[in-house]
């Protein structure tokens, strides 16, 4: 048995269209693959619908422990450097290279900030 939530990430598409189209809270493998092998008229629109400009899921990983949850990306996300939970220490983090800045986003999926990390201004004064 696989939750909502899981049939959306493997059909791609928006937990709330898979609410609205009546994917059930908890469905069996053998539904979720007729689902995939015979798309109804809704899921194929979708695809067909989809810009590819930006994913529908993305898999978020934490640099440093490993925990990995699938979220929604923002609008608001840019280009991490990498992501790491909240609750680690700022030694755990990798090293800012030397003469980069680090700036940190807070709030990405349920627990991650999303750092990145940019070249200093080498300008000369």
């Amino acid at each position: 048995m696989i939750t909502r939530r899981q049939a959306a990430q493997v059909l791609d598409i928006p937990l709330e269209m898979a609410t609205r189209h009546g994917i059930p809270a908890r469905m069996d493998d053998a539904e979720l693959a007729r689902l995939q092998a015979d798309p109804p008229g809704w899921l194929v629109q979708s695809r067909a619908n989809r810009t590819g400009k930006r994913p529908v899921w993305v898999q978020l990983s934490c640099t440093v422990c490993g925990y990995t949850e699938a979220a929604r990306p923002k609008k608001w996300w840019p280009e991490f450097t990498f992501i790491a939970c909240e609750d680690h220490r700022v030694r755990e983090l990798p090293e800012l290279p030397a003469g980069a800045e680090r700036t940190e986003y807070p709030g990405v999926g349920t627990r991650f900030i999303g750092v990145v990390d940019t070249a200093g201004d080498t300008a000369d004064d």
